[in-house]
């Protein structure tokens, strides 16, 4: 599974993804974290351009704040474009806390169930971990 990593928490992402590499996970199932660098998306994108870029190139996007004010704002594209095979976009509740160890591994469980159950969460539009 692609995830296609918020810019203003590609430093998390990474402590997430060390702790899913450690856990084992990567040699059981393909997960790619993806920054905006690498698909060449600016970090001044609109909300609604992250969300489509994300849809277009199947990935999740893995956000902790994007906003929710305005035509271009994820809660307003989501209710505008989220279709029935859309894949979520999770959202990390309290990306602070992701330097406690029980709460990222709550945050790396919730990534988990969500890979495994893909099938189950295409279309719900928006999750929040843990």
């Amino acid at each position: 599974m692609n995830f296609l990593i918020d810019h203003n928490i590609e430093g998390y992402a990474q402590i997430l993804l060390g702790t899913i590499a450690s856990q084992g996970w990567l040699e059981l199932i393909s997960i790619d974290f993806i920054t905006f660098k690498e698909i060449d998306l600016s970090i001044f994108s609109n909300d609604r351009v992250v969300w489509q870029v994300a849809q277009t190139n199947r990935m999740i996007l893995l956000t902790a704040n994007r906003n929710m004010e305005g035509e271009d704002s994820l809660e307003q594209v989501l209710r505008e474009e989220n279709a029935l095979n859309s894949l979520p976009v999770i959202t990390i509740g309290n990306i602070e806390r992701l330097g406690e160890p029980d709460y990222r591994n709550r945050c790396v469980d919730r990534i988990l169930e969500i890979i495994l159950d893909i099938e189950n969460v295409i279309g719900v539009g928006r999750l929040y971990i843990p």
